[in-house]
């Protein structure tokens, strides 16, 4: 690829390279970086347009909601209704980690992000790197697989260079990543929290947090 071709920065993952990103997010772009299972793709969830870009770089279709990645716990009023005492339990017990929680969505979120279902996924990464890069941000940010939909989630950076380095603005090189399986995700928007993704947490692990 010539240097005209080549629209994606490379952005190391120390301290200035997790800046760097935090302020291409916050200034529209959007970023590849690494979770602990595979790449994420980062934008600012209060940006229509990064938020709309996104569904373009990946194929994706806008009836799909975007989850979203906090740096703590303390940032969901205003990004969820309610927190039922299972939710929190979940939380205390899996979070940081690859536990995707969906809530009753806040009224002030983007419909972009929710696909207008009224709800949306939330989880805190327990990799440095995204966690880094969430609180650099300083607000909730996009996390969906950084992958053309319906292909593969990718765990290394090369890959993602060579499948989307046209189309994102940054990548966030951490080499390669743990793979495995995604995120777990529960919903707990209801009375009766349900697994509606299988993942990175066994079904065993989780069955004594959804009853009871």
């Amino acid at each position: 690829m010539t240097p005209d071709e080549m629209n994606c920065q490379i952005l190391k993952t120390d301290p200035q390279g997790i800046g760097k990103a935090g302020q291409l997010i916050l200034g529209g772009k959007v970023v590849a970086f690494p979770t602990e299972t595979f790449y994420g793709l980062g934008a600012d969830i209060l940006d229509a347009q990064a938020l709309q870009k996104i569904f373009r770089i990946k194929g994706r279709e806008e009836n799909k909601p975007l989850l979203l990645l906090v740096a703590d716990r303390i940032w969901l009023p205003g990004l969820v209704k309610r927190i039922s005492p299972r939710a929190e339990r979940l939380m205390e017990r899996f979070w940081p980690g690859p536990l995707t929680l969906v809530f009753e969505a806040g009224p002030h979120l983007s419909p972009i992000l929710t696909a207008n279902t009224g709800k949306v996924g939330l989880r805190i990464s327990s990799h440095p790197v995204a966690r880094a890069l969430v609180q650099t941000v300083g607000r909730a940010i996009t996390a969906t697989s950084a992958n053309v939909s319906g292909q593969p989630s990718i765990s290394l950076a090369g890959e993602v260079f060579q499948v989307l380095g046209r189309k994102i603005d940054a990548l966030l090189d951490g080499g390669k990543t743990a793979g495995g399986c995604g995120s777990t995700v529960v919903d707990v928007s209801d009375v009766s929290p349900k697994i509606i993704r299988p993942g990175a947490i066994p079904q065993a692990e989780l069955a004594p947090f959804l009853r009871g």
